[in-house]
């Protein structure tokens, strides 16, 4: 496993060489800035910067201080930014190249100070529309649903990756607008840390806060499992939200059934634990599952209703462009898949770089009909 987890530490930090290469070699060339002999101060300042954000997130592993939070958030940030520095990069030399085509020649000076600082103003737009969640409102109708259920509302609360960009602050941002929204029951479907190092109980503390009167519900996902996710659960537990450890409750009458992310992937797996809940198909249930994959499965057992988180809706682009061929329709919002609905959360937090574009971090109320 540590081999492993070597090579593809190592692929990715080629990746993000040649990525910095390109940006700053694009940059000097059609900035005309001369190139001195040796290693100049902006290219051993971008060469640093190519290392710093897997350098801090190696840091972030194993230690949760003031510093290395520090670290991995401007790091984080700036991993961000490469992204459109990236394809700011990749327009100069798209339009340079198809000018020479047609015989035009654009001012390269202006075409490059355009295209950065664009990408410069897309991130910082990221920045603050990823720190300013929505509350998204839905309807569903469930078949058989318990008359007690009608006008209901459920939160569902997703990916909100605390760790050392998400922390203790954020927690509290989305307790207090979940005090003030007053739903029936929360359902959180994984990704409620990042899987980092950090204080999980101090982190989920705020959770002793609030109190939905029908219960908080939680099921892990990837970022729980990283690692041994027994710290992350017992944090979990303590602050008063239920774990549901691949099992059904249910809630005055309406069946909820909760299976942690790992198992989600085993076919095999997936199908005896949803057999052993023993899913009254003439009853409505929904299932919390942090990805929205394996769909035919939980379908074929009589799940009513699946929620999930964990696409983030993308983020901001190409990222956006990739969970779509992924996840194709159910990427985002409220899908049909044969007899059961399915709703997709982009989620409260941010993974990687805390940057949001064409995508909104949300908390989502469910009101059933």
């Amino acid at each position: 496993m540590r081999a492993r987890i070597a090579v593809f530490v190592v692929i990715v930090q080629f990746i993000l060489f040649l990525t910095h290469w390109f940006i700053y070699d694009t940059w000097v060339t059609f900035r005309a800035i001369p190139d001195p002999p040796g290693i100049t101060g902006l290219g051993a300042f971008v060469a640093i910067l190519s290392v710093s954000f897997i350098a801090a997130s190696l840091l972030a592993s194993r230690y949760f201080n003031p510093f290395v939070r520090f670290l991995y958030r401007i790091a984080a940030v700036w991993l961000g930014a490469v992204n459109f520095l990236f394809l700011a990069a990749c327009a100069c030399w798209t339009v340079f190249l198809a000018g020479a085509l047609v015989g035009w020649r654009p001012e390269q000076r202006v075409l490059a100070g355009t295209s950065f600082a664009l990408a410069l103003l897309a991130t910082l737009l990221g920045l603050v529309n990823a720190r300013w969640i929505r509350t998204r409102r839905i309807h569903v109708k469930l078949p058989n649903l318990p008359a007690s259920w009608r006008g209901r509302v459920a939160a569902l609360v997703s990916d909100v990756h605390l760790g050392h960009v998400n922390g203790l602050r954020f927690m509290r941002r989305i307790v207090a607008r979940l005090t003030q929204l007053k739903p029936d029951v929360v359902f959180i479907t994984g990704d409620l840390y990042d899987g980092t190092q950090v204080d999980a109980g101090k982190l989920a503390a705020p959770w002793k806060e609030f109190s939905a009167p029908l219960g908080s519900y939680f099921v892990t996902g990837n970022h729980e499992e990283f690692s041994d996710p027994s710290r992350y659960l017992e944090a979990v537990e303590q602050s008063g939200v239920r774990v549901l450890q691949n099992e059904k409750v249910t809630i005055d009458g309406l069946q909820v059934v909760g299976v942690h992310h790992h198992e989600t992937t085993n076919p095999d797996r997936f199908r005896s634990i949803l057999r052993a809940a023993a899913i009254v198909r003439e009853q409505a249930s929904i299932l919390l599952s942090h990805a929205p994959h394996a769909l035919p499965i939980a379908e074929e057992a009589g799940i009513s209703l699946q929620l999930s988180g964990h696409t983030h809706g993308g983020q901001f682009f190409p990222f956006t462009w990739f969970t779509r061929r992924i996840f194709k329709a159910y990427t985002y919002g409220l899908q049909r898949f044969r007899n059961m609905l399915v709703y997709t959360t982009t989620g409260a937090g941010t993974w990687g770089p805390p940057l949001r574009l064409g995508t909104n971090p949300e908390i989502v109320l469910i009101e059933f009909a």
